[in-house]
């Protein structure tokens, strides 16, 4: 079976052969990996990854233009500033290269299933805004939001269609909304500020019958009913460490979406516990022997973890996804 179409398997709620497998490794340990691997490619092959996370694409807004009225403004923007600041053009076929480049890496010359870092709606304009400024300007300028939000909605439709032309097989929005404990925003802010404008990318990508995955950092519990009725077939991190309980997940949401995740970074790898790395390794993939898991970290592998403790857990997941499933 190709890596590809395990994945596929179990986005389709399917058991697989085996737990497909994957990390956010490159950002922080990219250097470590490959001093001793000669390269992540190497590591990624080296335990057969089945999926792969792109990256590329042009972005939102020209740095220059955010620069200049950042500075006019004297530092802060907000949102009546940003209503007619003209966003890059997504359809730059130039500035797709590397997405070609990494889809004919992974896909192609690989076989494995690949998905595509897109933008949500609140966390691409943190960069902008600043988020505790952010955070406010969705009670003081909400008529302004609404003019931002469907705009870059648009053009997150746009850059996700070009993504699906190229060959990817999931889009992947990342929009972090998640504290602690709970949404970092009122429920009823997410329906009425959040809510329409994902629902217009969700829309065009399911139509295209593409799949569709949904990132956010902390706990998302009180609008994970939302997530669903957007259409998201899959979820990244459901995170654990922030209260997202995946006995929960196996008991009410197995057929509805699949999570993506299990090897959470926040207390599990890079504390130099190895027993309880293994431990929570075994846990969740026996937990998941059936489906309904694509096995990940629950964010980028942080630069605190050795290359020795990495090369262990993924050791202990290479033996055990194909163990626990025979």
């Amino acid at each position: 079976m190709l890596p590809r179409e395990r994945v596929i398997q179990v986005i389709n709620h399917q058991k697989p052969d085996r737990i497909p497998i994957y990390g956010w490794l490159r950002a922080n340990v990219g250097q470590q990996i490959s001093e001793t691997f000669g390269s992540v490619e190497a590591f990624e092959d080296r335990y057969e990854f089945d999926y792969a996370h792109i990256f590329g694409g042009p972005g939102g807004y020209p740095g220059n233009v955010i620069g200049q009225l950042r500075q006019d403004l004297g530092g802060e923007i907000d949102p009546k500033a940003l209503r007619d600041v003209p966003m890059n053009d997504p359809n730059d076929t130039v500035a797709y290269q590397s997405i070609i480049d990494q889809v004919r890496h992974h896909k192609e010359q690989r076989g494995r299933f690949v998905y595509v870092q897109t933008p949500g709606i609140f966390e691409a304009l943190n960069g902008i805004f600043g988020i505790e400024n952010h955070l406010c300007y969705l009670v003081q300028f909400e008529d302004h939001l609404h003019h931002i939000y469907r705009r870059q909605a648009e053009w997150n439709k746009a850059f996700a269609n070009n993504c699906i032309d190229l060959g990817v097989d999931m889009i992947h929005v990342s929009d972090d909304w998640g504290g602690q404990t709970t949404l970092m925003f009122s429920p009823s802010i997410w329906w009425g500020l959040i809510y329409p404008y994902h629902k217009i990318t969700c829309d065009s990508v399911l139509s295209r019958d593409t799949y569709l995955s949904f990132h956010s950092d902390g706990n998302i519990s009180s609008v994970i009913d939302g997530v669903i009725k957007l259409g998201y077939q899959v979820v990244h991190p459901y995170q654990e460490s922030a209260g997202m309980d995946l006995y929960e997940y196996k008991s009410k949401y197995t057929n509805l979406f699949t999570v993506m995740g299990g090897l959470d970074i926040q207390t599990t790898l890079g504390f130099g516990k190895l027993d309880f790395l293994r431990a929570e390794i075994e846990r969740v993939l026996r937990l998941f022997a059936d489906g309904g898991m694509l096995f990940c970290t629950s964010h980028f592998v942080q630069a605190h973890c050795t290359i020795d403790e990495l090369t262990f857990a993924y050791d202990t997941v290479y033996e055990l996804c194909r163990q626990v499933c025979e």
